[in-house]
């Protein structure tokens, strides 16, 4: 299995260029936290107990499906004479990709989902036990990327610090229990038990291209850290600079299992009254040891200096050579395995409030603030949610947000009757497509599910 790793840069910004279309993100569903009906609500707070016991459809009990980022493709794909077309076409002015982008654009690009899950009362209290897979991208984007490819150099300094990615893929096995303490608190926990597959961890500290009379000098700091199980790096050597430096990565023998970890959910709810409800919880607090860190860097910030780049992409056709001038800003050496590394996988802090109306109580509205804490791919968001339940069989919720990425809207349509559950939700519709049927905005999300409570 062989990858091209000619451009760190190139290629980090080519995968957010593809990742946008079909790629796929999840986390705990926030529109479903105040849904009773939602059997899977002690994903994000394991304090929560479901009215019965269940068992999933193996692979499809709880898939939760989308992206979230502050860039989309509204803001790569844009309408030229009726033709669709990329920001790169010189019919699509500077002005007109740049100022709608942020100084640093993120995308981020995860999979959760549910293999196997069961519930059940015992103990005192009620039980969960799942298998799961989880996956976890980042991307991100300094503006002045953008800047570089569709104006070419029409400014002095460009500051490219703030390019980086980090992913991480494993699966977790999970066992919940949740305990009644007395009429108003019930306490809960998750202990999970994390499997590795694989993890890597690429950043630019500092990095800036700089014209000084008819030279550029670009200054890289970089470091890219990877634990795959197989990876070897591929290196080229630099005549100019007397180096070898990395041009490839191979991957052989690849082994899926490739760390080990543990992580813990707590979560509380507490009963005011007969109208008032409170929450909080916090998920996913641990880390995962991975059995090998290879390491590519720059050792530190390095200058380069050339009179020969040629920024600027003029037409699709000249997108490789984009990628081609700005890896010649850096050259990471290789460094080898340098043993095991520990990584976290992000914790997140759900606190929550419901009120249930007292002239028709079938009918709970509630406000809950998520943060998922992340280091630079951190967001919090806030929602307020409505949830009728005119028959214990039927409920629905809507929901609004906001929050890091903006505005959403979200929705929660669940059957429930003994022996089948079926629900169906998001918490970030889709707005326009485009042609392709592609979303415009890149935060949509799509859960299903698919249970048999007894």
């Amino acid at each position: 299995m062989k990858q091209n790793f000619k451009s760190f840069i190139g290629g980090t910004i080519a995968a957010a260029f593809c990742a946008i279309a079909p790629a796929v993100s999840a986390q705990n569903l926030q529109t479903g936290y105040f849904d009773d009906n939602y059997m899977y609500r002690f994903q994000s707070n394991p304090a929560f107990a479901n009215e019965n016991g269940f068992v999933s459809m193996p692979g499809l009990g709880n898939l939760n499906l989308g992206t979230n980022g502050t860039i989309g493709v509204n803001h790569l794909i844009y309408n030229v004479n009726g033709q669709t077309t990329t920001m790169l076409n010189p019919g699509v002015s500077a002005s007109e990709v740049l100022d709608g982008l942020k100084d640093k654009s993120r995308l981020g690009v995860s999979l959760r989902e549910t293999i196997l899950a069961i519930g059940f009362k015992g103990f005192g209290g009620y039980n969960t036990i799942s298998l799961g897979a989880r996956s976890d991208v980042n991307i991100g984007l300094p503006k002045d990327i953008f800047r570089l490819a569709k104006e070419g150099i029409s400014n002095s300094v460009y500051d490219l610090s703030g390019l980086s990615s980090r992913a991480a893929a494993w699966g977790e096995i999970s066992l919940g229990h949740s305990h009644q303490i007395n009429k108003n608190l019930r306490v809960g926990a998750n202990l999970k038990f994390l499997l590795g597959v694989g993890s890597a961890v690429a950043k630019v500290n500092d990095t800036q291209l700089r014209l000084q009379n008819d030279t550029w000098i670009g200054q890289v700091d970089a470091e890219i850290n990877a634990s795959i199980n197989g990876l070897r790096y591929e290196t080229d050597y630099n005549k100019d600079t007397g180096r070898e430096y990395v041009s490839d990565l191979e991957i052989d023998d690849f082994k899926p299992m490739n760390g080990f970890g543990m992580a813990i959910d707590l979560g509380a709810v507490y009963t005011l009254n007969e109208d008032w409800e409170f929450s909080a919880s916090l998920t996913d607090l641990g880390f995962i040891s991975w059995k090998n860190n290879v390491v590519a860097t720059t050792n530190g910030l390095q200058s380069v200096s050339t009179n020969d780049y040629s920024f600027n992409v003029d037409n699709n056709d000249s997108w490789d050579k984009f990628k081609d001038n700005l890896s010649l800003l850096y050259q990471l050496e290789d460094k080898g395995d340098q043993g095991s590394r520990t990584s976290g996988i992000g914790a997140t802090m759900n606190l929550g409030a419901q009120y249930t109306l007292p002239v028709y109580r079938k009918v709970r509205f509630g406000l809950l603030n998520t943060t998922r804490m992340n280091g630079n791919f951190s967001w919090t968001d806030f929602r307020l949610s409505g949830t009728i339940e005119p028959v214990k069989c039927f409920s629905a919720t809507a929901s609004f947000g906001m929050g890091t990425f903006g505005p959403s809207f979200g929705w929660l349509i669940n059957f429930k009757a003994k022996g089948f559950n079926l629900f169906l939700a998001t918490d970030r519709t889709p707005g326009k497509l485009a042609k392709q049927g592609v979303p415009l905005n890149s935060n949509v999300n799509f859960n299903f599910g698919m249970n048999f409570p007894f």
